[in-house]
């Protein structure tokens, strides 16, 4: 095989393995936000279910269990945060922030004080992580030209969480544009005081979206620490959930451009792994902080001078008080 097309492959590869928890986290923020409320808690609940995971996976063993206790954890904090900003109409940003804070600094107690690790919990056998699954026909695929080694590399090999979260953008695309609940769910999202008087429920519709927005980052909490890495580590996240959010104000909203561009936010993550420590041309080589700064940096270029205008959903951030 060619060594660039070799290196092409390998480079898609990554780009979909360091998509997958962004694609989860930006599909969940999707739900949250255009119900209505801003999700900047993404970072903390994605976190808290990587800890959740690794913790229970840990202890018993099964990767299974693990990501029932990182989807529970993540849909408990979503409670936590609606409980705050629902129920309570505190103000969004600030209660999503304190659950950033409180995750960043719980995980890594818990983790030290149960496991003694130094706020590490590593995970004690095979059994405990999600295992890469070959898909029919991978084995023999590099023998056809083109298609056979991009099926076999790229699509190929990947355990299960990553197949979610391709399952998952057209769910919940399909979700948001054909079901009642999704049009119940948009509709929230520009006019609360509308869906009241037609008779639903506006708080129960928000508390759905948040706790379907747990759900998704329980999922990539798990794929973080059973699936892609063996453990929990401190701040494992990266930030990762705050590139969700800027893929999701850069697709403006919708299911298929955050998606798009989580991918070119990954792409960059993974072209940045490849290029430390190597020379480029008229420049020579690069400062390795530099170049771990590259997913980060095109984030800000893109959403300082190509997002164009975005327009949230009118009611986002704005607590729906019921007249009387």
């Amino acid at each position: 095989m060619d060594a660039i097309w070799l290196q092409t492959l390998l480079l898609a590869d990554s780009t979909v393995r360091l998509a997958t928890p962004l694609v989860f986290c930006a599909l969940a923020g999707l739900l949250s936000e255009r119900a209505g409320v801003v999700n900047i808690a993404l970072e903390g609940k994605m976190l808290g279910g990587a800890f959740a995971a690794a913790a229970a996976a840990a202890v018993t063993g099964s990767a299974w269990i693990g990501l029932l206790a990182a989807c529970t954890f993540a849909c408990a904090l979503a409670l936590l945060h609606g409980f705050a900003t629902i129920t309570h109409r505190g103000e969004q940003v600030v209660s999503g922030v304190a659950i950033n804070i409180v995750v960043a600094g719980l995980g890594p107690t818990l983790a030290d004080a149960w496991f003694g690790q130094a706020g590490r919990i590593p995970l004690p056998g095979s059994d405990a992580r999600f295992a890469p699954i070959e898909l029919p026909g991978a084995g023999g695929a590099p023998a056809i030209p083109v298609l056979g080694p991009l099926y076999a590399e790229v699509v190929s090999g990947h355990n299960l969480l990553v197949y979610l979260a391709v399952a998952a953008v057209p769910t919940v695309a399909w979700i948001l544009a054909k079901t009642r609940f999704g049009l119940r769910l948009r509709a929230v999202g520009e006019s609360p005081e509308a869906v009241d008087t037609a008779g639903i429920g506006v708080e129960a519709l928000r508390y759905a979206a948040l706790l379907s927005a747990g759900l998704l980052c329980g999922l990539a909490g798990a794929y973080l620490s059973i699936a892609q890495n063996a453990g929990f580590i401190r701040d494992m996240t990266a930030g990762k959930g705050f590139l969700a959010l800027a893929a999701l104000i850069f697709g403006k909203w919708r299911p298929v451009p955050a998606v798009l561009a989580c991918l070119l936010f990954a792409f960059a993550d993974a072209a940045q792994v490849r290029l430390q420590g190597t020379p480029l041309p008229f420049v020579g080589t690069v400062p390795t902080q530099a170049i771990q700064a590259l997913p980060y940096l095109l984030t800000l270029l893109l959403l300082a001078g190509f997002v164009g205008r975005a327009v949230a959903p009118r009611a986002l951030g704005r607590p729906y008080v019921k007249d009387r």
